[in-house]
């Protein structure tokens, strides 16, 4: 076992405190009960579990003076005490002891990455389900930005109005949009779009492409109709919006009810449901993370997504082959949720989508 490093958590303002051993080890009982049961933690509950014999009277005062410096509150009336947001910072980032995975854990999630047909959209659908299963938490990827060249271009028809343009870059990712189309356009227009893009836009970064195509449609006009440069544009600007902004991926948002117990809750939970599903109220927490060396973690009332609900958000970036940060993976979870097993779950997972994303 070994205390966390540094390295792989948040640089952040840490609660530091020069807690003597007597209430490093009752505060610890505190955090790994409460982690385990979700209920208030009592004084005769701690004196069968302490290493040395302490009167009920010795350890009510220790959880008093953590109670005063924020550590601990009591919800009740009763003597039993649970781990602030502040407590639990400070155990996650001062106190908390993990250890590597096993060499079966590590071969169990490297078979998640192992099936050479998979596409990138497969991989990371994969990589978010191992850990929403594997954490009881909800799990979440923020994709890289489609930048770099084009690959593949495709228009599929699926409706009389609407069309998919499947995008395919030179690095393996790919990118699905639906586009509004011309009632009755033959699907022989579709070919005839999708033939002429991939002959102007493989290899090609955006801006190239987009210099080319648009001196073709000037100078052949007489030869491409309405339609067709409708539809040419359409292509374009679905690339060029692509390319502009990560995408969040999320799953198991339901897991999150699971630890519910009171109707409160219940209706915090819901909304902060919705907000994630939203998607765009996590951003401003992956913008942080992508500028950070390792594992990002956010405890309750840290961040104002999560303060209410009493939710915790464990992420780490991933990189490409040239060691530069292009997306971030991770779970969302009740406070309790327990930290020891899944950091270094959620780290070994986002090493292994950063090798494999580089060499799709």
């Amino acid at each position: 076992m070994k205390k966390i490093p540094k390295n792989i958590l948040k640089n952040g303002n840490s609660p530091i405190f020069d807690l003597n051993e007597r209430s490093k080890e009752i505060f610890t009982l505190i955090v790994e009960d409460y982690v385990t049961n979700g209920e208030p933690v009592g004084s005769r509950k701690l004196s069968t579990k302490l290493q040395k014999n302490l009167s009920a009277a010795s350890i009510r005062n220790v959880m008093s003076d953590l109670q005063d410096a924020g550590l601990l509150t009591s919800p009740h009336s009763s003597a039993g005490r649970v781990p602030t947001d502040f407590g639990m910072k400070f155990f996650v980032e001062g106190l908390l002891q993990i250890s590597n995975l096993s060499k079966d854990e590590c071969k169990n999630i490297k078979k998640k990455f192992r099936r050479e047909e998979k596409s990138v959209d497969q991989i990371y659908d994969d990589a978010i389900h191992l850990l929403s299963g594997l954490s009881d938490c909800a799990g979440l990827v923020v994709t890289p930005k489609l930048d770099g060249g084009m690959k593949h271009i495709e228009f599929l028809p699926v409706s009389s109005e609407q069309a998919l343009v499947v995008m395919v870059m030179e690095n393996g990712l790919v990118e699905n949009r639906l586009v509004k189309i011309p009632k009755g356009l033959p699907s022989s227009v579709f070919r005839q779009i999708t033939n002429y893009l991939n002959s102007k836009l493989g290899g090609r970064s955006l801006l190239q492409s987009k210099k080319i195509i648009q001196k073709e449609i000037f100078e052949d006009k007489k030869h491409l109709d309405k339609e067709s440069k409708a539809l040419i544009e359409q292509g374009i600007a679905c690339w060029a919006d692509a390319s502009k902004k990560n995408k969040l991926i999320l799953t198991g948002t339901s897991k999150l009810l699971e630890d519910v117990k009171a109707l409160e809750q219940l209706e915090n939970i819901r909304i902060l449901i919705e907000k994630l599903e939203n998607k765009e109220n996590l951003m401003h927490i992956i913008d942080n993370t992508q500028e950070a060396d390792g594992i990002q973690i956010f405890i309750g009332s840290e961040n104002s997504l999560f303060g209410m609900t009493g939710c915790s958000t464990i992420i780490s970036p991933f990189r490409n082959k040239d060691k530069e940060i292009i997306g971030a993976i991770g779970v969302v979870g009740p406070t309790r949720i327990n930290y020891a097993k899944i950091i270094p779950v959620v780290d070994y997972t986002a090493k292994l989508l950063g090798r494999e994303i580089g060499i799709k």
